[in-house]
């Protein structure tokens, strides 16, 4: 400002009018020379600085609230929440917790970090993480986390994926699910009809599928020790989806297996093979009846065995990807890079599958692909969130070199209102034939919600949308994990002898 009023002295003093005119002109813009001389400076200086982005000063952010509301995706009762962390300068964060996950791990989080400045990001989630953990309980840790980022990317008006240092593509390729239908009594010109619209007018090119007991449980004779497990049980614990494979002591017959293998040379027979074609949700068995599984599905060259056995039995899943060709996958329920290092380093699997919300994030996961790249590993991802969760994976995606692909469910694929939520505030299309577009210069996450839409999908349980939370401002705990000694040059209390 004082070399443009330098500027302007000069030129009142010693230029001839026309000159005067021209550099009035650059200086002030639509301001005319008339009103710069009558008007006070308060606008003089509004009218010169429009042009700065007064919403982000970065070194000047404090965080001011954190807001969520719960959404429900499906009939089934899942739930899906949203946080939105605010701040000082009026721009904010979006994220998004685990699918299925208490929205409280978030909202524990929310009086460690206000006052802090959103752009600290690392430091902030060195501070945080300590109170998330595997499965579900990771994705509070990883929702602020998010949040973050697209409010650094706001503050400093980059995507995302710049400050995680670049990307190495613009758009994240997608996998997606082939259309459910029922083996037992099976339309096949249908299901041809299903497989030819999300591959050919949808435009997906990687599939995945359930080769699951249940799809062939009509057809007599295919396991040994089923009934038991129909029966209920005295706890939830004890029941069927929550005994680890090890210990149901359910077999495969081999009839059994016959009868898989012909599920699955159907499938692959209408898939074709130019496509991949991944595989989940097998069941619990043990790991002699996985190798048996994975043996008799090798002809079919599926693109990855989903876990088929538990992340953490590292020793039982390394003999299982030992035994099979067909690449072993697992990860979704890991939460820090540190599991996965393990699993890396020892080549427990062939492919991780870390999922963003709940593995800690979009850097913590980067950091993973990073680290499993130097082992030789690569990394798909998995996802069932809203387009919030979904872009954030999908930036992390971009910025990642040994990514494969990115899971969207089929009900993101088949519902339009899913892709409704949100907006992209650049106007791109959020999904294009099979590929998640990551825009060029969209600042964070490079999308906001659609409150209208929004709103018809709230959790009937809990249907608030970003109510104040401010019973959640008060830290109540120390939250170090371990002891230091005395600060120096302050009293301790001990009075010596």
């Amino acid at each position: 400002m004082k070399n443009k009023l330098k500027l302007l002295k000069g030129a009142v003093s010693g230029d001839n009018r026309r000159e005067f005119l021209k550099k009035a002109g650059v200086l002030f813009g639509g301001i005319s020379v008339a009103s710069y001389m009558t008007s006070p400076v308060e606008e003089l200086i509004a009218e010169t600085t429009s042009g700065v982005k007064r919403s982000s000063n970065p070194s000047d952010l404090k965080i001011t609230d954190m807001r969520y509301c719960v959404l429900q995706l499906a009939e089934d009762g899942s739930r899906n929440t949203i946080i939105r962390i605010d701040t000082n300068q009026g721009i904010y964060g979006l994220g998004e917790v685990r699918d299925a996950a208490d929205v409280r791990y978030a909202l524990f989080l929310k009086s460690r970090i206000l006052g802090e400045n959103p752009c600290n990001v690392e430091m902030l989630f060195k501070t945080i993480k300590q109170f998330g953990f595997h499965g579900r309980q990771g994705g509070g840790v990883s929702a602020v986390e998010m949040a973050l980022w697209d409010l650094a990317g706001k503050a400093f008006g980059v995507p995302c994926w710049m400050l995680l240092g670049g990307r190495y593509r613009n758009k994240v390729r997608l996998y997606s699910y082939i259309p459910v239908h029922n083996w037992a009594n099976m339309d096949e010109a249908k299901f041809r009809e299903d497989v030819n619209q999300r591959i050919n007018l949808q435009g997906y090119t990687w599939l995945k599928f359930y080769p699951s007991l249940e799809t062939i449980g009509h057809i007599p004779g295919i396991t040994v020790n089923s009934k038991y497990w129909a029966e209920p049980k005295f706890t939830e614990i004890t029941s069927y989806n929550k005994t680890k494979q090890p210990f149901t002591q359910l077999q495969i017959t081999d009839k059994g297996l016959d009868e898989l293998a012909r599920y699955v040379d159907f499938i692959r027979s209408v898939v074709g093979y130019e496509v991949p074609l991944s595989a989940d949700g097998f069941g619990n068995y043990d790991i002699n009846n996985c190798i048996s599984v994975g043996r008799k599905l090798f002809p079919y060259r599926l693109a990855w065995l989903e876990d088929m056995l538990s992340w953490e039995m590292t020793d039982q899943m390394k003999v299982l990807t030992e035994a099979l060709e067909t690449p072993v996958l697992t990860g979704e329920d890991i939460y820090l890079k540190e599991e996965f290092i393990k699993l890396c380093d020892n080549h427990v699997v062939d492919i991780i599958h870390p999922d963003l919300h709940t593995s800690g994030g979009i850097l913590e996961t980067k950091k993973i692909g990073d680290y499993a790249e130097e082992k030789g590993i690569a990394m798909a991802m998995h996802c069932s969130s809203t387009p919030v969760g979904f872009m954030a994976s999908a930036h992390c995606a971009a910025a990642t070199q040994n990514f494969l692909a990115l899971e969207m469910t089929t009900q993101a694929v088949d519902n339009a209102w899913w892709h409704n939520l949100v907006k992209t505030t650049d106007g791109r299309k959020l999904v294009e034939s099979g590929y998640a577009n990551v825009s060029d210069t969209a600042p964070g996450l490079g999308i906001e919600l659609n409150e209208d839409e929004i709103k018809k999908h709230l959790f009937p349980g809990d249907n608030s949308y970003f109510a104040p939370t401010s019973e959640w401002n008060e830290r109540r705990s120390e939250d170090h994990l371990w002891s230091g000694r005395f600060t120096i040059g302050q009293p301790t209390g001990i009075v010596p002898k």
